[in-house]
């Protein structure tokens, strides 16, 4: 199996929501490139980059739209497996993000490029995007690398983004980000939920880190997909589920124990963060972990809402390593941190 298809699961989901599950069960059998053209693939990627969701365009010359575009260190991944899933004589027209966090929009630039693509943006975000300010678009606060892109077009909250025979409505789904999407397909009951519900929980909830009241609209958020009647949840990390219920209990059960802790949510969200720091440089010597703590705006800004557990924010940043390794989250070996 080439190496790129041993990083990456590709699961093509047919047009029924029973076919589509079936396959998504079946993800760690399916031969992968050897299932015929369907009008839905799947990107199942690790939790540096999100999935991307490459909507086929109809028989009649409609090319495609993808659904997010990952991390910029695997943005070369992105195009190949783009271009290994289009249909003959199809190319990519669109990328849509559902919001732009750094694994779901790095690879925009990288595509537009291959590809011409158009960019579709939510709205929240597009002022930014204009002036490329990385401090309201998080990645100076978070220390983390992207490469400038532009935008074409909006997709507001309300809007429709037709593809083939698929009608994908947008809702507002604010909570991990105060400007994310939803996508929801009400024919086939196929929701793309994004980070704001995986199987086992939801994303960070970024404004909670920066002091805004965000745990309501996280549960709002639930709520919202709990009406819609989701027969199938292909989420922004992890495998596609059928269980819609079940992961909407366990989101509600997470939430529960956040608001009545958010300093566990505030803690739990720098060591994701951390987690995510060494999946981006692959390893690092302890010494340049530590100083990531130290020098990384948005841990230093937490610590300080936490009442400056430890008295100064690099102790507090080996207490949570410490807990980290304990955890085996991460290893140190030979004075190299690892992602376990």
């Amino acid at each position: 199996m080439p190496k790129l298809w041993r990083e990456v699961i590709v699961v093509m989901l047919r047009g029924s929501v029973a076919a589509a599950a079936g396959m998504a069960q079946r993800r760690h059998n399916h031969p992968m490139g050897a299932a015929p053209p369907q009008d839905l693939a799947l990107f199942e990627r690790g939790w540096l980059s999100s999935n991307n969701i490459l909507l086929h365009g109809s028989s009649d010359g409609e090319h495609a739209t993808l659904i997010d575009s990952g991390h910029v260190s695997h943005a070369a991944q992105t195009i190949a497996l783009v271009r290994q899933a289009l249909r003959p004589g199809q190319t990519l027209a669109r990328v849509v993000n559902t919001h732009l966090h750094s694994d779901h929009c790095g690879g925009n630039a990288a595509l537009v490029r291959a590809f011409g693509a158009r960019t579709v943006i939510p709205p929240g975000d597009a002022d930014a995007v204009a002036a490329w300010d990385e401090n309201q678009l998080s990645y100076k606060l978070t220390n983390q690398r992207i490469e400038r892109f532009f935008f074409d077009a909006l997709l507001r909250p309300g809007e429709s983004l037709r593809v083939g025979t698929r009608t994908w409505q947008a809702h507002a789904a604010p909570g991990h980000d105060p400007h994310s999407l939803i996508l929801f397909d009400a024919a086939s009951g196929i929701l793309i939920s994004a980070d704001a519900l995986w199987e086992k929980g939801f994303g960070v909830v970024f404004p909670e880190l920066d002091g805004i009241d965000a745990f309501d609209a996280v549960a709002a958020t639930l709520e919202l997909i709990a009406s819609l009647d989701a027969r199938l949840v292909i989420p922004g990390h992890g495998a596609a589920f059928t269980d819609v219920a079940g992961a909407l209990q366990r989101a509600r059960s997470r939430l529960a124990r956040f608001v009545a802790d958010p300093a566990s949510h505030a803690r739990q969200a720098i060591k994701a963060l951390a987690k995510y720091h060494l999946l981006e440089v692959g390893r690092e010597p302890l010494p340049g972990l530590l100083a990531w703590f130290s020098t990384t705006p948005i841990v230093g800004r937490v610590w300080w809402r936490l009442g400056g557990p430890e008295g100064h924010c690099a102790a507090w940043g080996e207490r949570l390593l410490a807990e980290l390794l304990a955890q085996r989250a991460l290893v140190l070996r030979d004075g190299i941190v690892h992602n376990e």
